[in-house]
């Protein structure tokens, strides 16, 4: 699958934000709820910051967890209008179900890395690390993004591990690290560049796995021209510099397939 917006999608995202044009009557404040993983938790709040100067029309509310755990928010009836996901296939069944309107965009992408306290007391150097017995080692549960892209890296590289603690989603990985808890943990790059207390250590390219991320309106919504305001914003030159500041790869080009 290609990140090019599919043509239904494409055309909701058109339709919507014409139809909420400079021209038309500013509504009362409205809250727009955003279900977004929770990797993007210091991106999306500056987003969230940013848009809602621009729109202050809107009240935008971030619901921030693990992406799987957010589909199942969705599938139960949860009044969400806007999911963004760290993996696509979890987007995928939303899609296949018709809870959301089509397949959206990657709109960010994101490296895996070890993240050790700072100063690495335990003398992490590399991904061959994780199989040391003596060490605290740290990955997300297999239900959650990040764990299931920690298990391709591993399997990858050939390491075997047995982690002593696998966290529902990677904030609470990092608040693990964070704490001295753990010796060392799979963690998104980005969530150790917002952190002062982490040490970043690099994956091999021919090891590492690059998450990508997907946003779509839901199909529910009773915000739906909003939403695609929302959308606009994240896809548009501002928010992509968010993203970029904040340590988020850019999308791959426009006929780029997925890993």
């Amino acid at each position: 699958m290609t990140t090019r917006l599919t043509a239904g999608f494409a055309a909701i995202i058109l339709l919507m934000v014409s139809c909420s044009g400079p021209d038309s009557s500013p509504p009362d404040r409205v809250d727009l709820l955003v279900a977004a993983a929770s990797s993007l938790t210091d991106a999306f709040g500056a987003i969230e910051a940013a848009f809602e100067i621009e729109h202050p029309e809107i009240d935008v509310v971030l619901n921030l967890a693990g992406s799987s755990l957010l589909r199942e928010q969705i599938r139960a009836g949860a009044p969400v209008d806007l999911f963004a996901s760290a993996h696509p296939e979890i987007m995928d069944t939303l899609v296949e179900s018709g809870l959301v309107e089509g397949t959206g965009p990657v709109f960010a992408r994101n490296a895996l890395a070890l993240a050790v306290p700072e100063g690495n007391p335990a003398g992490v150097t590399g991904l061959g690390d994780l199989a040391r017995p003596e060490l605290l080692v740290g990955i997300c549960a297999e239900t959650a993004p990040c764990g299931r892209y920690s298990r391709r890296v591993m399997q990858s590289a050939g390491v075997i591990a047995q982690p002593d603690t696998e966290a529902p989603n990677v904030r609470a990985l990092v608040t693990r690290l964070e704490q001295g808890e753990l010796d060392v943990g799979l963690v998104y790059a980005t969530d150790i560049q917002a952190r002062d207390g982490l040490w970043s250590i690099a994956i091999p390219p021919e090891y590492n796995v690059i998450a990508e991320y997907t946003i779509s309106i839901v199909s529910n919504s009773s915000l739906p021209e909003q939403a695609a305001v929302f959308v606009s914003y994240v896809l548009s030159d501002s928010g992509r510099a968010i993203l970029d500041q904040y340590g988020f790869l850019p999308p791959l080009g426009e006929d780029a397939s997925r890993p």
